[in-house]
């Protein structure tokens, strides 16, 4: 369990999975307001862009979603979850969730192929899509979601998943275990999989597996992987005491130029590199960024 700083003194944190699930599980996020006066204007979330999928709960309050492309303004249409059990698909660009009071909730991250393993969902026809998590997932699942609901607290919480998954990751995860810890990792594996797996592998029927497993296609994991990369060596940068390179970075993770990296992580965030930085350390709305420093 690892915590996170918060600016105004919410409790976050990070549970990293078990080692038998680090291929299926890429973390779970946990955070309260609960017993926080805060303004309206201070509860918003913001979250990037993400392949994965999500299961979340509230436990306390509840949250909205803001319309995609909105800005974090009390003004901006916003649809309520309608569940205390929520499910997403992975999510190709940033969403920010609003929080009418108080409020404690939990989530789930799933590497999408993992998922489709598991419950054989169709995980393209989630991307972009947040709903109840009974409509898209079976009923053991279901049970157990809602039995998560009745732990008293977060660590066990976390353990009623994982003993949940464990079994089942056990009895169908592949051969080859991917290397899901880092995106670029993952996606890698992945297509190495889906090279030596089944006898068609021409080049479109790899892409078809990639695509049937984690609902985008390879060109998308791989901007996801780019994307990460230099998140992280900003971040070290900025350890460091030294403003990130961002040129430098650009070329070395594999981006065209320095625009091109302004680009997608306008797409994957929503900012400019440098202010994404800016953000990070000021508001406490990018709780989710600070998490996985």
């Amino acid at each position: 369990m690892l915590p996170t700083p918060s600016l105004l003194g919410a409790p976050t944190r990070l549970y990293l999975p078990r080692p038998s699930l680090v291929a299926c599980v890429r973390g779970t996020m946990v955070r309260s307001t609960v017993g926080l006066d805060w303004a309206d204007e201070q509860r918003f979330n913001h979250f990037p862009a993400t392949p994965l999928c999500s299961l979340g709960w509230w436990f306390e309050g509840s949250g909205e979603l803001l319309a995609r492309g909105a800005p974090a303004a009390l003004h901006s249409p916003r649809r309520p979850y309608g569940s205390r059990l929520v499910f997403g698909g992975p999510q190709t660009g940033p969403s920010i969730t609003w929080n009418p009071g108080p409020a404690h909730g939990m989530m789930v991250m799933i590497m999408p192929d993992a998922l489709q393993s598991l419950t054989g969902l169709d995980v393209g026809a989630w991307v972009d899509r947040i709903g109840d998590l009974r409509e898209a997932l079976p009923a053991d699942w279901v049970a157990m979601a809602e039995a998560v609901l009745a732990q008293p607290d977060d660590a066990r919480r976390v353990a009623c998943v994982e003993d949940f998954l464990e079994p089942r990751w056990q009895a169908v995860r592949p051969q080859r275990l991917l290397q899901a810890q880092r995106y670029q990792d993952w996606a890698q594996s992945m297509a190495m999989r889906a090279a030596t797996s089944s006898v068609g592998r021409s080049l479109r029927q790899v892409e078809r597996r990639i695509k049937h497993w984690a609902g985008q296609p390879m060109r998308e994991l791989r901007g996801f992987g780019r994307s990460e990369q230099v998140f992280f060596q900003a971040l070290a940068e900025a350890d460091e005491g030294q403003r990130p390179r961002w040129a430098e970075l650009a070329e070395a993770s594999g981006y065209a130029d320095q625009s091109h990296l302004c680009r997608e992580t306008r797409r994957i965030t929503g900012f400019a590199p440098q202010e994404l930085m800016q953000r990070m350390t000021h508001d406490e709305g990018f709780w989710s960024y600070r998490l996985w420093q």
